[in-house]
Formats: C-alpha cells, sequence, structure tokens
C-alpha cells in the first residue's frame, strides 16, 4: 500500500507540476494565435499539435536526444544544476508537452468567440490590449481555460509511450501509474495489482472531469447571474 501511495502521488505530481508548465505557455499561445495574424501563423499553429500526432516513442527519442545525460542541451543544463534524464523532472516535462496541445485547442476556441466589438468598445474607452486581456477575455475564456487544464491533467495522468523512453520507469523516481500497470502486467501474478492501479488512475480522471465540470457550471450560473441583475 505504501508502495501504490508513493506512486499515485508521485503521478499527481508530475502531472500537476508538467500542466503547471505548461499552463503560461498555452495561455500566451493561444491567446496570439486567437488574436493576431503573422506570417506563419498556420506553421505555428500546426507546431502546437505536434507533441499529440507525433508517435510518443519519437517525442521521447528527441527528448532524450536533446535533454538526456548526453544529449545536446542535457549536458549543458546540468553543470547548473537541471537535470530531466530519468529524472521526474523529466517526466513532468514529457506530461507538459504531450498535454500542450489539448490545453490550447479550447482556450483558442474560447479566446476566438470573444466579441471583437467588445474589444474595440473598450478600446475606444482607453483600455490597453493588457487591460483587455484582464478584464474581457480571461473572464470570457475562463470555461475554455478550465477545460483545457482538465483535458491536459488527464493526458498526462496517461503519459507512457514518451515518459518510458525519456526517463525509463524507475521505482520512485520516475514510475507513474502508467509505468506501474505496465510493470505489473509483466508480472503473471499482478493480475490483480493491474486492476486495482487501473482502478485508481479511473478514479482519479473522473474526479477531475466532475470537478471541471462543477467549476464551469458555477461560473456560468454566476455569468448569467450577473446579466441579469
Amino acid at each position: 500500500m505504501n508502495e501504490t501511495a508513493e506512486i499515485v502521488l508521485l503521478t499527481l505530481r508530475v502531472a500537476a507540476v508538467g500542466v503547471g508548465c505548461a499552463l503560461p505557455v498555452g495561455l500566451v499561445l493561444s491567446y496570439v494565435l486567437a488574436r493576431y495574424s503573422f506570417p506563419g501563423k498556420s506553421l505555428v499553429s500546426a507546431l502546437t499539435m505536434l507533441p499529440i500526432v507525433l508517435p510518443p516513442v519519437v517525442t521521447g527519442l528527441v527528448l532524450l536526444d536533446l535533454l538526456g545525460p548526453r544529449g545536446v542541451l542535457g549536458e549543458f543544463l546540468a553543470g547548473f544544476g537541471i537535470v530531466f534524464g530519468f529524472r521526474w523532472t523529466g517526466a513532468a516535462l514529457v506530461a507538459g508537452l504531450v498535454a500542450l496541445p489539448l490545453i490550447i485547442r479550447p482556450m483558442r476556441l474560447a479566446f476566438e468567440t470573444v466579441d471583437p466589438k467588445l474589444h474595440e468598445a473598450l478600446a475606444v474607452a482607453g483600455l490597453g490590449r493588457f487591460r483587455r486581456l484582464i478584464v474581457l477575455d480571461l473572464p470570457m475564456a475562463w470555461p475554455g481555460i478550465v477545460a483545457g487544464l482538465v483535458l491536459g491533467f488527464a493526458k498526462a495522468l496517461g503519459e507512457f509511450g514518451a515518459t518510458i523512453t525519456f526517463v525509463a520507469n524507475i521505482p520512485g523516481e520516475t514510475r507513474t501509474l502508467s509505468l506501474a500497470v505496465f510493470t505489473a502486467l509483466q508480472r503473471l501474478d499482478g493480475t490483480e495489482m493491474v486492476w486495482f492501479l487501473a482502478s485508481i488512475s479511473i478514479a482519479i480522471s473522473v474526479i477531475a472531469v466532475v470537478a471541471s465540470e462543477a467549476i464551469v457550471e458555477r461560473m456560468n450560473g454566476a455569468r448569467r447571474r450577473a446579466q441579469n441583475a
């Protein structure tokens, strides 16, 4: 049981840190793609989707060559005490990377639904772009932001292929729920453990989705009350 608790806590930490680091990147990219037109926009949009369409093993191999102990950037960063290869921090990096497309997509759609006329009205009132982002875009897009976070978190919880390729399957360091299920599958007597771990994974995902739906519903209710006031 102690080992299971350790695996669950590690999984939650990896997913939370990965999605937490991906959130500001996702916010900036989704806002820029929704609000600006610039040369190469289609290419940038396509690149943001790469982690979800590339085979996970390929993603893991690229990260290993770049940020592994002998990677191009890995050795350089190690000199500053920043290590990703075969560490839980590397698992968090993978989790955030593969979750990024699922974070960006609903956020971008939410920003695109904000009426440009409202922007024009606030601009005439003297509000700059940053102020409009704070008082208009973020409140209006909040349900999409929550949806992106939940989708990203769910994806991060279940990440397997890129994780095992980049940081291996090290007990207490990189063995998340998905890797623990894989490990249990290799054992002749592991069927009970497989279903136990799978049940925990399903329960965590269901709780996250239900919580997000409750938050979005409450926010929509508060918005409707404000509009009717």
